[in-house]
């Protein structure tokens, strides 16, 4: 069997945790940030992890992930 390919995209954007959940960065914070309250600006610090429903469907694209 040849190697199976790892999504390009998600290589860049993705991390998987120990414990096996995806690790991805904050959505929502490139611009408009004036318009932003201070309550968002300050909970999307940093990553967050997925929902079980994405981790499905990114989880494919990443077959060496852990």
């Amino acid at each position: 069997m040849p190697k199976m390919k790892t999504k390009s995209s998600c290589k860049k954007r993705f991390k998987v945790t120990a414990s096996g959940r995806i690790k991805a960065g904050q959505a929502g914070k490139r611009h408009g940030m004036i318009k932003r309250t201070t309550k968002f600006i300050r909970d999307a610090r940093g990553t967050t992890t997925l929902s079980k429903a994405d981790e499905q469907i990114i989880k494919p694209m990443m077959p060496y992930a852990r």
